[in-house]
């Protein structure tokens, strides 16, 4: 076993000279470290918090950056507490998973960040979210949901086209309405990225109706990656899905680390350790405990969080 010290290639200059990373190399083959971060210098040019570097599934280094955050959030319904005083941060160049039982308030923590969860009227919401520097209060809820999308249990493209699906956030944004050769780049890419353009590449006019469920699921993935999000939010995305379509999706939202940050919720704990970078458990509206993957599944510092991710409850 040799230890030699490498420095990292093909990333985003930092902020200040990177420190090397620090590889064992062996013989054989091994599996890279999902979360090796360090914090490098504060700079203003890379937001409040200071940038971080982790390793990627890949191996490859990956620029961790703060895009949201939640300041003391609390959110309730009439007299029932859903959510308590929760103080979380949604970092670019990672997929955070919320987990817990149901009931638990995982769900409305996450439509809290879009401001869905304003559409319940007895909702209730104090504290504060974050994005960029900006409270999301400040937002027109539409700019809003175009920087922060969301994706449900259940996919629902629209009753038109694979393409005038995927074109449809972009033909709303404005009052004049762009021609399908200006969009076609963009639905294009849009496709490529959520993993779906080799398989209606030659179909793009037919009914997105017509698509497999993990097919549709990757549209709608692919319509909000259209409008550029900044975060994307995804509700238990694979739970109608079959196996193989589970895998598909897991795959793209691994993918999509590198340019969007992603916050799922899933009561698949195996799940959220195959995509996750960061873990919050969350136990009757408390984050009972918030932290790397692989230390809230192999080392939870909460009786709590031990209990459920040991299968004792949930």
């Amino acid at each position: 076993m040799e230890l030699k010290e490498e420095t990292p290639q093909d990333v985003n200059t930092p902020p200040a000279e990177v420190p090397p990373l620090r590889r064992i190399v062996v013989e054989s083959e091994t599996v890279p470290i999902r979360v090796g971060d360090y914090a490098g210098p504060p700079d203003p040019e890379y937001g409040r918090e200071p940038w971080q570097l982790q390793a990627g599934l890949d191996g490859e280094p990956v620029w961790v950056e703060e895009r949201m955050r939640t300041e003391d959030l609390s959110i309730a319904y009439g007299e029932k507490l859903a959510v308590k005083g929760v103080d979380l941060e949604v970092n670019s160049g990672e997929v955070l998973a919320l987990i817990g039982p149901s009931g638990c308030g995982k769900t409305t923590l996450l439509r809290s960040l879009n401001r869905l969860v304003e559409l319940t009227p007895a909702a209730k919401r104090t504290g504060r979210i974050i994005l960029d520097d900006q409270d999301v209060d400040g937002f027109d809820v539409t700019q809003l949901r175009s920087r922060v999308g969301m994706l449900f249990q259940q996919p629902n493209p629209f009753p038109m086209s694979i393409f005038d699906n995927v074109a449809y956030g972009l033909r709303e944004r404005g009052s004049k309405k762009p021609r399908r050769k200006q969009l076609e780049p963009i639905v294009v890419d849009a496709l490529e990225r959520a993993g779906l353009w080799d398989e209606v590449s030659s179909n793009l006019n037919h009914p997105a109706l017509a698509l497999s469920g993990g097919q549709q699921q990757r549209l709608c993935i692919a319509r909000s990656l259209a409008v550029s999000p900044e975060v994307l939010l995804l509700d238990e995305p694979c739970s109608a899905l079959d196996p193989i379509s589970t895998g598909i999706i897991e795959e793209t939202i691994v993918e999509l680390r590198t340019e969007v940050a992603i916050v799922i919720v899933t009561h698949n704990l195996q799940q959220a350790a195959r995509v996750a970078d960061r873990v919050a458990f969350m136990y009757l509206g408390d984050m009972v405990e918030y932290g790397p993957a692989g230390q809230v599944f192999g080392d939870p510092r909460e009786e709590r969080t031990r209990e459920y991710v040991g299968g004792g409850f949930g």
